[in-house]
């Protein structure tokens, strides 16, 4: 298990973190999502040990991440960039590494080379974004730690490379589950990979919950009733967005799909459709209903 529990980090006078809690469970696929700046990437540096917090605690499975070794060779995290590694070769990266993580497979290796087939002999400087971020993912998988940290790890790759890349994190995650965390702004990516997801804005964690839960508990509603109704009408509901376009209303709320359907019926709505969210919609409504203006989602 992961915790961080009121982790302050600040960069001279910018804040990146201000008072983090977050409990991510072994076996889970947890997206970090938000937008540029919002603290996504110094989360993944406080768990990987490169930075130290300035307040608070990071632990990993009850030992601090910082300055530890035992708890490093849990964790193996996939920055957003690989310019590090450029004068390496992959068979260079794969013993570099194979040397700090003592649980190394040169069998899983070797399986996921085979798939992505990967030269072992040329330069990292010399390939692609896809095959740099192809040969980081498979070395990281072959160190069999208990967490995989990856910052952005989709962004930029092609429509296959992605199918690939996220083949080889699902595959893994069921066959000894490992837990990954991934950062993104990218919701859609964020949707098909996680089961769970916090939500960061300004350093802060606006919300840190099961994404199943998520979905089903906010509502996007499209009525039209004999008599006019305005926002203050609906107060016994929790009303995230009123929109209002001639006869029609348009209302977003939070709770039981029953419970909003039912308390509706009884103004005697002459059409009453409650349609489904995309995942974005209900992100940017719930921003909405906790008085933030936020538009870095897509």
């Amino acid at each position: 298990m992961i915790n961080l529990t009121g982790v302050v980090k600040k960069f001279d006078s910018f804040t990146a973190l201000d008072g983090v809690d977050i409990k991510i469970e072994k076996g889970t696929a947890f997206g970090l999502l938000g937008s540029n700046g919002a603290g996504k990437s110094t989360i993944l540096r406080l768990l990987s040990g490169i930075y130290m917090q300035d307040s608070g605690e990071v632990l990993i499975d009850g030992e601090p991440a910082y300055d530890n070794v035992s708890a490093k060779q849990k964790v193996f995290f996939i920055n957003d960039e690989t310019v590090q590694f450029g004068s390496f070769t992959l068979r260079k990266l794969k013993d570099y590494y194979k040397g700090f993580y003592p649980n190394f497979s040169e069998e899983i290796f070797e399986k996921m080379l085979a798939t992505v087939k990967l030269p072992m002999n040329k330069k990292i400087d010399t390939f692609s974004k896809g095959m740099k971020r192809q040969s980081i993912v498979i070395t990281g998988l072959a160190c069999q730690t208990d967490y995989l940290l990856l910052d952005e790890a989709f962004d930029g790759l092609d429509p296959t490379m992605r199918i690939i890349v996220k083949r080889m994190l699902v595959d893994a995650m069921m066959d000894r589950q490992l837990t990954t965390i991934i950062s993104s702004h990218n919701l859609k990516e964020i949707n098909e990979v996680c089961d769970t997801v916090a939500l960061l804005h300004q350093g802060k964690v606006l919300f840190n919950r099961d994404l199943d839960s998520v979905k089903g508990n906010i509502h996007k509603v499209q009525a039209a009733f004999p008599q006019e109704y305005s926002k203050e009408d609906f107060t016994d509901m929790e009303l995230l967005h009123f929109e209002k376009n001639q006869s029609i209303l348009y209302l977003i709320i939070k709770g039981d799909e029953d419970f909003i359907r039912n308390n509706l019926q009884e103004k005697n709505p002459l059409v009453l459709d409650i349609i489904p969210l995309s995942l974005e919609e209900i992100f940017i409504y719930e921003m909405e209903g906790l008085g933030y203006d936020f538009n870095g989602l897509k």
